[in-house]
């Protein structure tokens, strides 16, 4: 990981400064990465190839999020983890991504890797303390822990009407404040395809 880490970083910050050709490297990379890391955790109706599609495709919207002060694979990594719950969800497996370190999706199978999970728990704290404190644990307990609305709504002594209200308008004002402004994106001189 440890030469994964500046490689895939100087890829986006080239993407980000409107360079095509060390974006399109990035998203292959990364594709490769997503593959192997789906792949080893996806359980049967889960397609993996999917993942890989909405990840990339949430990497390159959500690029104007990435803050180049912090580690990439971080970043990375949690659009993929959360991705991989999000389809775990959808297919009502009751199931729980597995508890790993950010690195796990950099690290090829059966190789050991460090842990730099802290730097990508630190950015979600930050962002997440930017709203009230009850909405800001909604959200953290069902979309990143896995626990169900019905749940999350008894631990609070809520309705799951209430959890469902709270948790859109939490998302809804993180958006507004990390989501590129619209023609940002055509702004930025891109030629990558799908533009």
């Amino acid at each position: 990981m440890d030469e994964i880490e500046p490689r895939l970083r100087g890829l986006m910050l080239a993407g980000l400064a409107g360079e095509a050709a060390p974006y399109r490297r990035l998203l292959d990379e990364l594709s490769g990465l997503l593959r192997a890391y789906y792949g080893r955790r996806c359980p049967p109706g889960v397609d993996a190839e999917d993942l890989v599609q909405e990840t990339l495709i949430a990497v390159h919207t959500r690029r104007a999020t990435y803050d180049a002060r912090q580690p990439f694979t971080a970043w990375a990594y949690a659009i993929a983890r959360y991705k991989l719950i999000d389809a775990l969800r959808r297919g009502r497996f009751h199931l729980r991504a597995p508890s790993e370190e950010a690195d796990a999706l950099f690290t090829p199978p059966g190789a050991a890797g460090s842990a730099e999970a802290a730097m990508a728990a630190r950015d979600l704290d930050r962002v997440l303390g930017e709203l009230p404190q009850r909405t800001a644990e909604l959200i953290r307990e069902t979309k990143i822990e896995g626990l169900s609305t019905r749940e999350a709504a008894a631990r609070h002594g809520m309705t799951e009407t209430a959890v469902k209200v709270a948790i859109h308008r939490g998302l809804k004002s993180l958006g507004g404040k990390y989501a590129p402004e619209p023609g940002a994106l055509a702004e930025g001189g891109s030629d990558v395809e799908g533009d």
